[in-house]
């Protein structure tokens, strides 16, 4: 006897459904059937870095400037699909279409990455303009501030220009560090910019004491998309500690730098006379970079070092 053979594609269909959603709720476990809960890292996409969505068919789709592509006004999780709880199988063929977008934690993994990479240390991952204390603070340190939120907002439109850094010079324990590792922070975690932090003291003696890497760690330097070097030529005892061979290394990264248009964050105890003495090529390679965006803080230490305000309250 002949077996009829002709089963109707809706039919089909809803076999198919049906045997997703049961793969959906369940699995077997190797030694012996009984069912199991997986643990992702994230429960969003599974740990696909990517998060599927089911269209129906009357959805309407807009365009997004952002992104330049067109997304579905509503739309539902394909997990939510699969399991049964958007529509019954006779239904499904209505949500054929599917659309998906990047997970946010593919986001945060690049972030921690960046961050991780970046030099900075948990402590000064906490410096941002919002704990930034400005109250009863002379204007000096009002117009820092302003020039470095200036400076982060403006990042994306100046950073292939010339003058695409900054430079907050003069006054120890004004909150120059702060102000540009603030900076930093942003770039990393809100624009995902790979960022460098070198301390110049603690880091010309390392590039020193590693002399086999001193080639690998100058490159890293002059290839980050972003790199701050803080406490520029430190003084000791009231002179800039600038050495033939410092001054060589931060110029190399320097000029590779400058022309590159690679942005810097610079901060320092020297003002841009001090850096010109020190080297007047670097210094005005240093003072074109930061034409824009630079501010000297200069006068009563007692009120401009914020670490000395004990003493003032005393």
């Amino acid at each position: 006897m002949a077996i009829n053979k002709a089963v109707s594609i809706d039919t089909a269909f809803q076999a198919m459904m049906k045997g997703l959603q049961a793969k959906s709720h369940s699995w077997e476990t190797q030694q012996g059937g009984s069912e199991e809960k997986v643990e992702y890292k994230c429960s969003e996409c599974k740990d696909r870095g990517v998060v599927i969505y089911r269209v129906h068919k009357d959805t309407k789709w807009n365009l997004d400037k952002q992104l330049d592509l067109l997304v579905p006004e509503s739309m539902v999780s394909e997990d939510k699909f699969l399991s049964g709880k958007v529509c019954a199988p006779d239904k499904a063929r209505e949500w054929k279409t599917t659309y998906s977008k990047q997970c946010e934690c593919v986001k945060r993994k690049k972030i921690a990455r960046l961050m991780a990479a970046s030099g900075i240390t948990e402590e000064f991952e906490k410096l941002l303009f919002g704990n930034f204390k400005l109250d009863g603070k002379p204007q000096m340190i009002k117009d820092a501030y302003e020039c470095a939120v200036e400076y982060f907002k403006d990042f994306e439109k100046v950073r292939g220009e010339r003058a695409n850094s900054i430079a907050l010079l003069g006054q120890p324990g004004s909150g120059k560090t702060h102000l540009l590792t603030a900076i930093m922070n942003n770039l990393i975690k809100k624009k995902s910019t790979h960022c460098l932090y070198f301390p110049y003291v603690e880091g010309m003696s390392d590039l020193k004491n590693d002399f086999d890497q001193l080639e690998t760690k100058l490159n890293a330097m002059r290839k980050a998309d972003v790199l701050f070097i803080d406490d520029l030529f430190k003084p000791v005892d009231g002179k800039p500690r600038a050495t033939e061979w410092q001054v060589e290394q931060i110029q190399s990264v320097v000029n590779y730098r400058y022309l590159n248009h690679k942005p810097l964050l610079i901060s320092s105890e020297l003002t841009t006379d001090d850096l010109l003495d020190v080297d007047e090529a670097l210094g005005t390679r240093i003072y074109e970079m930061c034409a824009d965006y630079c501010v000297i803080i200069k006068g009563d230490r007692m009120q401009l070092n914020h670490r000395l305000a004990g003493l003032r309250n005393g």
